[in-house]
């Protein structure tokens, strides 16, 4: 199939969580035959901080945020055979919305794609007249980040013809161990951008710990967080490129997986970082949420934490051997169970599914 898929950025991870997401489904895609063109706005200066140029499996238009700019990568809608509109693109969301679902050939898939589809129901169920909500009943189906059965029935409840949940998973490739680096020394790692309905959890699960043991040394990496807003055993690295990302896993003796409030509170929507981590062998510990235990089992292959006093006492318990064997076995399950390529076995199947359906309506 020719995929057109128009989203936040491949490129560039700043400020940008699902990159890493893109890119293992459409590598995994493009493998299988799948030619993918990614349309991404030229905006909050990604451009200028790439974690990779344009690869060989994908091809990217970068374009300019202006109406112009949508016209021109709008009408190459009418090439595709799927036609992807993401959330969360950042500028001009809804216009793009409109533009691409237009300019798709009669026989070409419409999707959405969430990729924070708890955020994007709590909008609609209180916008009856969003233009996402008002545009379901003709899109092709919904494909998520993650949720499971509780996001696919509320988006058929709010008018999707059918919704899939597409799971975060490790892509080998990208994601696996390297030697330790001293620039990300630690007993304990997080790693994640500051966001109004994640500082509350970072703040119980990660700073709390950091007061609780002020003789370890914890590591913070992500965009927004204040250097002199944190304890004084924590150390801010800003931004963390993913060429970066395998380094920061292995080094450190664990390293912390802490949901957005809005994530935690539907469950069943791991993180990239919880792949990514396993992947590296790195021993994690996660904040508690429904349906951890589908993706790796507690105690065995991740430790799981209900809240810092959790956090607290599984560091202050956990010794280079054990942190190394729930690494070990964590990433021997993420390779068999979860890795891109058998996601994009999902996606294909669905599309496959959604395009008889609609050559047999039409």
């Amino acid at each position: 199939m020719r995929i057109a898929f128009y989203g936040s950025s491949l490129l560039s991870s700043y400020w940008n969580g699902a990159a890493t997401y893109y890119r293992g489904l459409i590598r995994a895609l493009a493998a299988r035959g799948h030619a993918v063109t990614f349309y991404e706005p030229d905006a909050f200066g990604r451009q200028e901080r790439r974690d990779i140029e344009p690869p060989d499996w994908c091809r990217v238009v970068v374009w300019r945020p202006d109406a112009a700019g949508l016209a021109g990568v709008a009408a190459e809608a009418a090439h595709a055979d799927v036609v992807v509109k993401a959330s969360g693109v950042g500028v001009l969301d809804d216009e793009i919305l409109a533009a691409v679902t237009a300019a798709a050939a009669p026989h070409a898939l419409r999707i959405f794609w969430d990729v924070d589809a708890p955020a994007t129901l709590a909008l609609l169920e209180v916008e009856p007249e969003h233009l996402l909500r008002r545009a379901l009943p003709g899109l092709d189906g919904v494909l998520t980040y993650g949720g499971g059965v509780s996001v696919e029935a509320d988006y058929r409840r709010l008018g999707a013809r059918t919704c899939v949940s597409i799971f975060n998973a490790l892509d080998p490739t990208t994601h696996h161990p390297v030697p330790p680096d001293p620039r990300f020394a630690a007993d304990l790692a997080f790693l994640g951008n500051r966001l109004p309905d994640r500082e509350a959890r970072v703040g119980r699960f990660f700073f709390g710990p950091a007061e609780a043991l002020p003789e370890a040394r914890f590591l913070l990496g992500g965009a927004g967080w204040e250097p002199g807003a944190v304890p004084r055993n924590v150390r801010v690295l800003g931004h963390v490129p993913t060429a970066d990302h395998n380094a920061f896993n292995c080094t450190p003796r664990a390293v912390l997986n802490i949901s957005r409030e809005s994530m935690a509170s539907r469950g069943f929507s791991p993180a990239t970082r919880v792949f990514e981590a396993a992947g590296a062998g790195a021993c994690l510990v996660t904040d508690a949420w429904e349906g951890i235990e589908t993706i790796l089992a507690p105690g065995r292959e991740v430790i799981v934490a209900r809240d810092g006093r959790d956090v607290t006492e599984a560091l202050a318990g956990l010794t280079p051997e054990r942190a190394r064997a729930v690494g070990a076995a964590a990433r021997e399950r993420v390779l068999a169970e979860h890795t891109y390529d058998l996601r994009a076995l999902t996606v294909e199947a669905t599309l496959g599914e959604l395009a008889a359906r609609k050559a047999e309506a039409a």
